[in-house]
């Protein structure tokens, strides 16, 4: 999804693909995208050879500054995700309902698959180390970064103004996977209760699935 609002708030074209199997991605991990024949992943190297491919102007406004609070903010993101995912895929909790909507908004998959999936993201969290963590604690680390990033946003506006750049696309990739989760996760409930959180997601995603729907090859994490 970062990719995503990222490509539609700089206005190219794409064509969007969900794919499970990630085997032929570059390093075997999603997003990656093809562009021209070009095959490239890693959602900030593939942000970065579009905006020096295209001459886009989303960030041309930064400033040093503003450019090393963005690094630091999507690093923070990065440490984010362990989080989220581990609430889906491995807190017995949540897990049967996220289980429960992945067979219904994907009518490919098999339970045979999923046990496999699941069990995937076990090994990937222990080596991680967020899998080593119980619930709780787990949690701690994903509502501190979210505490962060609701006291970096201001109210009404974007991460470094009135217009969204790049780093705005990227917090929206994460808060949207947690704001319209219907499942009641601590972060989730955390998202809720901080407005500026969510108006920043749901002004993001109007915003985002306003823009037009342009076809270029994508492949989305």
């Amino acid at each position: 999804m970062k990719v995503f609002a990222f490509l539609r708030l700089a206005g190219l074209p794409f064509a969007h693909e969900h794919l499970f199997d990630a085997s032929s991605a570059p390093r075997g991990q999603l997003p990656y995208i093809v562009d021209d024949g070009e095959t490239i992943g890693d959602s900030e190297t593939i942000i970065a050879h579009l905006i020096r491919k295209f001459h886009l102007t989303i960030d041309a406004a930064l400033g040093a500054r503003d450019r090393d609070l963005s690094l630091l903010v999507t690093r923070l993101l990065d440490d984010l995700y362990w989080v989220m995912s581990y609430s889906r895929w491995k807190d017995e909790r949540y897990w049967p309902a996220f289980r429960a909507a992945l067979l219904r908004e994907h009518p490919s998959l098999t339970e045979d698959g999923l046990a496999m999936a699941r069990e995937f993201n076990f090994q990937r969290y222990h080596f991680q180390g967020i899998g080593r963590y119980e619930p709780e604690a787990a949690y701690q680390r994903g509502l501190a970064d979210l505490g962060v990033l609701a006291d970096l946003i201001p109210e009404g506006a974007f991460i470094h103004g009135a217009k969204p750049t790049s780093v705005d696309a990227a917090v929206y990739g994460f808060i949207a996977n947690i704001h319209f989760y219907d499942i009641e996760t601590p972060l989730k409930q955390f998202v809720s209760a901080r407005p500026n959180l969510a108006r920043h997601c749901s002004t993001l995603h109007e915003t985002v699935m306003r823009a037009p729907d342009h076809r270029r090859t994508y492949r989305p994490r």
